[in-house]
This record gives C-alpha cells, sequence and structure tokens, in this order.
C-alpha cells in the first residue's frame, strides 16, 4: 500500500498525463490511466471530493424518475452499472430496497408499474431482487407513513459512502503509481509545443497560503474540474469555451448548468432497513433514506445556480421545501427545527435546454482535442456511471497519445473490497461482508461490536492493515474521541491523505454528524498538537451546516 508522506514533492514533475480535479470522475480517470501503465498527477485543489461528490444523496443507482424523461441510454448504462459497482466495493456500498407509495393523483399505477418493469430488464440483474406492489396497511413499512397511503410499489437499487468511494479510487491509482496532490491548485497550464506545462500551487490548509510550487510537464491534460470545468478551461489552459448564445445558434459544443442540490438529516423516522421514495407534489421524487444509524437523510432539490461552486449553501427554501414533501408522507412530520445536519452541493449538469433544472440531464460528455496539445474535459456525469466515464476517457487518452491499452476496471475491486482476504468465497455483496465481519470478530474478540462494524464498513479488508501489530485496546493509542483512537488517525494521515479534523469526521467518516462540538473540538486539537495538521473546524465543507 501507499502511504502518502507530508515531505514537500519535487518542484520539477514529468508524467504522461496531469488530471486536474480530485472528484469522482478526476480520481477514476487516474485510477484507470495508471492501471493501464500511463505515469499519472492529480492535483485537487481541496481535499478530496470535498464539494460535489461528497454532496449527493449517497446511492448507486439508475435512476427511475429519469424514464419519464425518456432517457433509457442514460438509465441503461446506470443500471449496468449498479451491480458491478456493489461488488467491486462492498464494505462502502450496498444493496438497498426502496418503497414507493402510490399517489393516483400524481401518476397512475400502471405507469408506475410499467416503470419498474422497464427498470427490471433494461440491464442484467444477478442478485437484485425486482420490483414488486405491497399493500402498506399493517405492514412494518408502512407504520411510519400516514394512513393515506395505502399502496406502494417496492424496487432495488444500492446505497454508498460518496467520499469514501472517492478516497479509495485515489488510493488504488496512488497504489498503481500515480502521484496524488491534495491541497495543490493548479495555477496555470500553457501549451509548450511537445505537451503542457503546469504550474502547481501547494496550499496549507488552515490558511491557504502557498507553501511550495511545482512544474509539471505532461504530455496530455485531463480537465476534471466538476462545476470548475469551464474555469478550468478558460482562465487555467487558456482554452476558449463557446457561449451559451453560439449554442443556442447551432453549436454543439459542450456547456455546463450548475445546479444546486441539498440535503437535510434528522432524527430517524423509521426503524427498518428500506428507503422512501416520494413523489412531490410539483412532479419531482424526494429520498428518505437511513443514514448513519441514528438518522434519516432527506433529498434532494434541484435549484439553478449561478454563484460560486465552493461556497454553496442550503437555503431556508429549500429547508422547508424538504421538511413540507416529507411531511406530506411521513406520520411523525419534520420541522426545520428538527435538522441536524444539511449539505448543499453543486451539480455540473451538462445544459440540454431543460426548462426545469429537474429535467436536465445526469448523463456526461468527454470532449477530446489535439490542439494547442492533447487535452480532454469532463462534462456532466452521476456518481453510478463514474467508472464507466473513466474508462472511456482513459481510452480517449490513450488514443490521444498513440499507444491504445486495454481496460481492466470492470473486474477489480477497490481497496478493501478483497475480501477474500478473510472469508473462503464470494457469495453475495452482503453475505460476503456479513461473513468478513464474523470472521474479523472471532480474529480480534477484544474489538468493541459497534468499533468493529465502523472499522469493516470503512475500510473492509483494509482494517486488516491497520490492525497489523495490534493485539488489544492498549495498542489503540489514545480514545480522542469516543471510538476514535490515535491509531486511526495516524492510519487516516499515512495512507488517505487526511489533514485536517474535517477530512477525518466530515468525509474520512460521518462521526461529526455523532459527535458534540467539545468532541470535534478535541480531535481538531489532537490534529494539531500532535499530528501536525491543520486546526479547522467549519464542518465538512463551507456548504455544510449543523444545528
Amino acid at each position: 500500500m501507499s502511504t502518502i508522506l507530508s515531505a514537500p514533492v519535487m518542484a520539477d514533475h514529468r508524467c504522461d498525463v496531469l488530471v486536474i480535479g480530485g472528484g469522482i470522475n478526476g480520481v477514476g480517470i487516474a485510477r484507470d490511466l495508471a492501471g493501464r501503465g500511463w505515469s499519472v498527477l492529480l492535483c485537487e485543489q481541496d481535499d478530496l471530493g470535498s464539494h460535489t461528490s461528497s454532496a449527493s444523496t449517497k446511492l448507486i443507482h439508475g435512476g427511475l424518475r429519469y424514464l419519464e424523461y425518456g432517457k433509457f441510454s442514460l438509465v441503461r448504462k446506470a443500471l449496468a452499472e449498479r451491480e458491478l459497482l456493489l461488488r467491486c466495493a462492498p464494505h462502502i456500498m450496498g444493496p438497498m430496497r426502496f418503497v414507493l407509495p402510490h399517489d393516483a393523483a400524481m401518476r397512475p399505477a400502471w405507469m408506475i408499474r410499467m416503470g419498474l418493469w422497464l427498470y427490471d430488464h433494461l440491464a442484467p440483474r444477478e442478485f437484485l431482487p425486482g420490483s414488486k406492489t405491497i399493500a402498506l396497511h399493517g405492514n412494518p413499512l408502512g407504520a411510519p407513513l400516514q394512513p393515506q397511503w395505502a399502496k406502494a410499489f417496492v424496487y432495488s437499487d444500492g446505497w454508498v459512502d460518496d467520499a469514501r468511494l472517492v478516497v479509495l479510487c485515489a488510493l488504488d491509482a496512488a497504489n498503481r503509481g500515480a502521484v496524488v496532490l491534495t491541497r495543490t491548485r493548479c495555477a496555470q497550464v500553457r501549451a509548450d509545443g511537445r505537451g503542457w506545462e503546469a504550474q502547481l500551487a501547494r496550499l496549507d490548509p488552515a490558511t491557504q497560503a502557498v507553501t511550495q510550487t511545482l512544474t509539471v510537464k505532461a504530455r496530455m491534460v485531463v480537465n476534471a474540474g466538476g462545476p470548475w470545468a469551464e474555469q478550468v478551461l478558460r482562465q487555467v489552459m487558456g482554452v476558449p469555451v463557446k457561449s451559451t448564445q453560439a449554442k443556442a445558434a447551432g453549436d454543439a459544443g459542450a456547456h455546463l448548468r450548475l445546479v444546486k442540490g441539498s440535503h437535510i438529516v434528522v432524527p430517524r423516522r423509521f426503524t427498518h432497513d428500506h428507503a422512501y421514495l416520494f413523489q412531490g407534489q410539483d412532479g419531482r421524487v424526494i429520498f428518505a433514506i437511513p443514514y448513519e444509524r441514528d438518522f434519516t437523510l432527506i433529498g434532494t432539490t434541484d435549484v439553478d445556480y449561478r454563484g460560486a461552486p465552493g461556497a454553496v449553501q442550503i437555503d431556508r427554501d429549500e429547508v422547508n421545501y424538504l421538511c413540507d414533501q416529507a411531511s406530506r408522507y411521513l406520520r411523525q412530520p419534520v420541522f426545520p427545527s428538527d435538522v441536524v445536519w444539511s449539505f448543499a452541493g453543486v451539480r455540473p449538469l451538462l445544459d440540454d435546454a431543460h426548462g426545469r433544472a429537474a429535467a436536465v440531464t445526469r448523463d456526461y460528455r468527454l470532449e477530446a482535442h489535439t490542439e494547442p496539445s492533447p487535452w480532454l474535459t469532463v462534462w456532466g456525469g452521476k456518481l453510478t456511471t463514474f467508472r464507466l466515464l473513466a474508462e472511456q476517457a482513459a481510452d480517449l487518452v490513450s488514443k490521444q497519445l498513440g499507444d491504445p491499452r486495454h481496460p481492466w476496471t470492470a473486474e477489480a475491486s477497490l481497496p478493501g473490497g478483497q475480501l477474500t482476504d478473510l472469508i473462503d468465497e464470494s457469495v453475495h455483496p452482503e453475505q460476503d461482508m456479513a461473513e468478513f465481519q464474523r470472521r474479523l470478530r472471532k480474529r480480534h474478540p477484544w474489538l468493541d461490536l459497534g468499533l468493529m462494524r465502523r472499522w469493516s464498513r470503512a475500510y473492509g479488508s483494509l482494517v486488516l492493515r491497520l490492525l497489523d501489530g495490534v493485539s488489544g485496546r492498549s495498542d489503540l493509542g489514545a480514545e480522542v474521541a469516543p471510538d476514535l483512537y490515535e491509531v486511526e488517525l495516524y492510519y487516516l494521515k499515512r495512507h488517505e491523505w487526511a489533514l485536517t479534523a474535517d477530512d477525518v469526521l466530515w468525509r474520512r467518516s460521518k462521526l461529526g454528524l455523532h459527535y458534540t462540538p467539545e468532541q470535534c473540538e478535541a480531535v481538531a486539537r489532537w490534529w494539531q498538537d500532535q499530528a501536525g495538521g491543520a486546526r479547522t473546524l467549519g464542518f465538512h465543507h463551507s456548504d455544510m451546516s449543523r444545528t
């Protein structure tokens, strides 16, 4: 396993490909390219996945509602990726059943049944069960709902820890030889006739002051800047971006439409393991998902956004909207005062001229050019299709560099996903995970059940490395906050690019949701005093809030 060191990087670096952006698409592309033998350097101006990629609804799904917009190709693509992803990292994602209460005033039952039949059959399913119709009265799935909801449809999709998915892709890229630099801004990239020369600025995570400058020479640049993609082209690379007016006049170039999606977290509203999909009176859908054991995650909104992507925040109208839509279905109403955490992210969607933000396509486009030197920009995309996007991007990069190389990620596990390190053979993702946890507890009987479950879910088989040389609780170091020991903090610093308390509390884990402000402060104080990290305490990113 690669160890992430805090020592300065060489001031001059050469590589085949420079990837700008450490969200899910950037790390996915870096991983794929590194696995094909290309030398790769990825730079991210903040922490890995600290913006859009950690502000999702935490789902691996085909997108049932996109069928209504006729996006069959997108849904098929996502459904084909769904089970493949669930197999590659069963510790950070898994199957989930969704309950869709039927509102006859919104959509007739035959239409929903037809949509679910398509959803079941657009792509092969190996282990996810198909859809069915249920009566809600007298059913545990109906108990949390208001009594007027009598019938529902149940179908399959999956959940994912989105922030950890980004980190694990970056870790796999690093294990395969990529250089991953977080808190490193790409200040300028200019073509030099044989490729590109980039000026990178390494930043102090607390003050944002430049601590080191680097020059990188790359044969090709991949712009995976997400909501910053157009800004990277214009201001960093000096590549002109055609205007929206030109597009309206018939130009086929890609353009971004920035759409804000916000979520709220409230104390749990149901105890079973199914999620709900509620049909809003405005035609949108809202998810209510079991989250972090004690909570329910409710989202999302779709609001056009014109501000700085890094400054996005949920607003009062969005909170009220999500509370109202959830309260229309749930027996226990949701009030703004119930919200214990909220977050917002900016989705960089392809502008397909739809008037409603909710109807804008979640598909992606890859734009490759050879002038002034080879470059590729990623437009759009969604979490579920990141692996396929990365594979297609790596194909284009290999073609641009004149050496097509074979894809490999379809059958590969992400770090920690190789549960056969402890179990005999893989049967089914959920069964594999349960057996892995049973054997881990047998090997380390001194581990508290709660800590064992959290560690096995966060790290999968990598927990065996975290526990290497640990024979009892006394080997874990000080308990800095409940169930957060020094051995884990050092592990995250050395192996997962964690540089601040927020990196640990809100991205490598969601412990911040369970801790008091005083406990969060203890983690920040430890990080500053003992680990040499930056002491920053804004929650997760600037678009996070906690009440």
